[in-house]
């Protein structure tokens, strides 16, 4: 696990790309492209640009991915993918305030249901240049706001990314998004296949 982490660590901005798109999209990947923006900002100030746009172009990737399953599946494809409980509460917000609720999910840290509600309003037909242009938005100043914390933080946030306890945090962390990355694709794929 830590050499796949090092080596995502090593892609600089393409893996800011590829964890964003990871993240955005169907695998339970929580904070990750987060924490790596923060990482690879502290160690390399001069490139906190390149890695804020990397950061949201991912994400919008991410985005899309689902936006184009769940138009294509419409509120079926959505009984597919979420209990019923979850469908209700989200329906319920995104059919009176889906950009509200788009720009909100974009900006907040997890557990905020992001993909749910942009799979929602994906398949009520929101607009998909603005849902995306709502994301991108978003995400543009969440990273950008957590590069300026990397920037001004970067020496405390690198020791203790150095810490072994923060490395076992991380290994902990990597288990349990890769156990929830099997139970949400296998439970997506249960529900997808005809009874």
């Amino acid at each position: 696990m830590r050499q796949l982490i090092d080596y995502i660590f090593n892609l600089g901005a393409l893996g800011l790309v590829v964890m964003g798109i990871l993240d955005s999209s169907f695998l339970f990947i929580p904070t990750g492209n987060d924490l790596l923006l923060i990482a690879l900002t502290a160690r390399h100030h001069e490139n906190v640009t390149s890695y804020v746009l990397a950061s949201a172009l991912g994400s919008m990737l991410g985005v899309l991915l689902i936006d184009l399953v769940s138009r294509k599946g419409g509120e079926g494809g959505l009984k597919k993918m979420m209990s019923r409980k979850t469908l209700k509460f989200v329906q319920k917000r995104v059919e009176n305030r889906a950009g509200i609720m788009l720009l909100l999910g974009a900006l907040a840290p997890p557990p905020f249901p992001f993909t749910a509600v942009v799979a929602t309003a994906s398949a009520f037909q929101y607009p998909r240049l603005e849902l995306l242009a709502i994301v991108a938005g978003a995400r543009l100043v969440r990273f950008g706001i957590e590069g300026w914390v990397a920037i001004h933080y970067g020496r405390p946030i690198i020791e203790m990314m150095r810490s072994s306890e923060f490395r076992w945090g991380i290994g902990v962390f990597a288990v349990i998004c890769v156990v929830g990355s099997i139970f949400s694709v296998g439970k997506w794929t249960r529900r997808s296949s005809p009874a």
